[in-house]
């Protein structure tokens, strides 16, 4: 009977070690995913356009103070997973995180840009980001031009999800009154 090979989680903390000694760069496109080393798509025309797009837009829509808009920086969901969203918008500190990583009570929207990894943003992510308890999570569909929202976390999954097109209109949880133009953000 042949013995079934082990996988090897690493934690934040390892993580961060192999950046140190030069065993992973800061400029890999990498993300740790439940204790997985992911290699992330290279960013192409449109998906940059896009994630330059909605920080845009919120910057010009928010007002100082309200939230800091972090454009594919990590977040500290736990010991074995820092995702790097797409956009995030985490609670306003003095600091701008220079002391730790936002954490999961500090993230008010997470959204991931996805052109080419739709399944794996939708699958993996959300599930990730709901489990972890994230409020909000949008994820903008490039190929099918839509923006799927997912609110209402629980270990399941989000318990609600909306799908947004052309002509709609959408507010972040955090912010009602903060009304964004469906178009605005696909362009």
């Amino acid at each position: 009977m042949a013995a079934e090979p082990i996988r090897r989680l690493f934690t934040t903390a390892e993580y961060h070690t192999m950046v140190d000694a030069g065993i992973l760069s800061e400029d890999d496109r990498v993300e740790l995913v439940e204790g997985e080393i992911w290699q992330m798509s290279p960013i192409g025309p449109p998906h940059a356009s896009h994630v330059a797009r909605l920080n845009y837009v919120f910057q010009q829509r928010l007002t100082a103070g309200q939230a800091i808009v972090c454009a594919q920086l990590p977040v500290h969901l736990d010991d074995l997973s820092e995702p790097q969203p797409d956009l995030a918008l985490v609670r306003f500190r003095q600091d701008f995180y220079a002391s730790a990583l936002p954490a999961p009570p500090d993230i008010l929207l997470a959204i991931e840009v996805s052109d080419t990894t739709v399944q794996h943003d939708r699958q993996v992510k959300m599930s990730l980001y709901s489990r972890h308890d994230l409020p909000e999570a949008w994820l903008v569909d490039l190929p099918s031009s839509v923006i799927d929202v997912f609110r209402g976390p629980s270990p399941q999954g989000y318990r609600e999800a909306l799908t947004l097109r052309r002509g709609d209109r959408i507010s972040p949880l955090a912010f009602p009154d903060l009304q964004l133009e469906v178009d605005a953000i696909l362009g």
